[in-house]
């Protein structure tokens, strides 16, 4: 039975996982994963279940095919989602369309006891009724349920085959309407040239991009609803402080390259203590001595590097973190707590919610204490990436009511 006893509204549970690593290795990776999701959806037994994932199909998605419809087959057909008799599946499968491939793939379920929901079709501008299961692949532009789009390359020319863009669906749910955005930001290139400047080159990169998805969202094209943007914002801990804060007593070795004299080593040292090695950063390495600095008590000392979502702070909002840095973990199976020494570790992976949509979810949280906002597999590997999830519930009469419903043709029109 969907929802926790006794508890009024409808819940609901957003869930962002980049799933790149599945794909590279799905016979250890793959089974883990799974039974670590059905067991967050189990605990919180949604009426309305949103998956967004990043990077489906792995790095090669031709490769993958198999895997991609094994997986798809089934989250949709498995005995823990056997009271979801209902769902819409967008997978981008269009691999070999530079322009418009994003490997974005968003699931939504829904529960047999949600009596009336609707989705918005964005070229008709109305609600349509969700009956049945139904996948949507390949091309997606021409799919009205949905947008979709892939940053354009001059965003970040020095990364050829970008993937990085969004796609965006409208729901109707309880008589409230919102938007729910997958998204995928750029990625920090080099750790030495994003240590060099605070806030770093990618930083500003990801701040136009997310701007440009804020702007689209809400236009003028569409009435406007609360919005839920989840997915990999990529978001990096501001690189410069967090050396310096780490490595405070430190002297620094530069390594360059004989033939270019171009930088592609920084090494940290102690002081005194035999002037042991307490860094080295590379272009794709970031070693530190001490990694439990990132785990202990979750990472919350390192929450102030944590500065990109603040130039949003009017139009994004977050329910405070308390869960370690979602990126980068190892991908050893025997290694679910341990970070790759390829990147600072950060928070990746968040939900995000507009200002009308943080309403609606501590609405609920002021009246029942149902918000959750955590990790998915904290012990388990994951891939490397952790997912993350929002669970609350929708109060009954909360948000804006939904217009123009199929087959209600007496409402106000946008």
């Amino acid at each position: 039975m969907a929802g926790k006893a006794a508890s009024p509204g409808t819940a609901v549970l957003l869930v962002t996982a980049n799933v790149g690593s599945l794909f590279d290795d799905p016979e250890n990776l793959q089974k883990n994963w799974l039974r670590e999701f059905y067991q967050v959806v189990h605990a919180h037994r949604p009426h309305f279940l949103a998956l967004h994932c990043q990077e489906f199909g792995g790095k090669n998605y031709e490769a993958s095919m198999s895997h991609v419809d094994k997986f798809v087959k089934e989250l949709l057909s498995s005995d823990a989602m056997k009271e979801y008799n209902r769902a819409r599946v967008y997978l981008d499968e269009n691999y070999k369309s530079q322009e418009h491939f994003t490997a974005l793939g968003s699931f939504y379920f829904l529960h047999e006891s949600l009596k009336n929901i609707y989705q918005f079709d964005f070229k008709a501008k109305k609600y349509k009724k969700v009956t049945g299961k139904e996948i949507y692949s390949d091309t997606l532009e021409s799919t009205p349920m949905l947008e979709k789009e892939k940053f354009p390359q001059d965003y970040f020319p020095e990364c050829k085959w970008s993937r990085k863009g969004f796609l965006r669906t409208r729901w109707c749910l309880a008589d409230c309407a919102f938007d729910l955005v997958n998204i995928h930001l750029f990625h920090d290139a080099s750790n030495l040239v994003a240590w060099e400047t605070s806030p770093s080159v990618y930083s500003g990169i990801r701040h136009k991009a997310l701007g440009y998805v804020l702007d689209r969202i809400s236009d003028q094209r569409f009435q406007k609803a609360s919005y839920f943007v989840f997915g990999d914002f990529n978001f990096r801990l501001d690189s410069k402080s967090v050396v310096e804060t780490l490595c405070t007593k430190a002297t620094m070795q530069t390594v360059r390259a004989a033939d270019t004299n171009e930088v592609v080593k920084l090494i940290f040292r102690e002081s005194d203590n035999d002037r042991k090695v307490m860094l080295q950063l590379e272009k794709k390495l970031f070693d530190y001595f001490n990694q439990e600095v990132f785990r202990d008590d979750n990472g919350t000392a390192l929450l102030e590097f944590d500065k990109e979502l603040s130039v949003f702070k009017d139009r994004l909002y977050e329910l405070d973190i308390s869960f370690p840095p979602s990126y980068p973990y190892s991908e050893d199976c025997s290694q679910g707590r341990q970070y790759m020494n390829t990147r600072c570790p950060a928070w990746c992976d968040r939900v995000l919610m507009s200002p009308s949509a943080k309403e609606l979810v501590l609405r609920s949280e002021s009246e029942e204490k149902v918000v959750t906002y955590d990790h998915i597999g904290p012990s388990v590997c994951m891939g490397d990436h952790k997912p993350v999830f929002l669970a609350f519930r929708i109060a009954p009469g909360a948000g804006r009511r939904c217009q123009r419903l199929e087959g209600t043709p007496s409402e106000t029109p946008p």
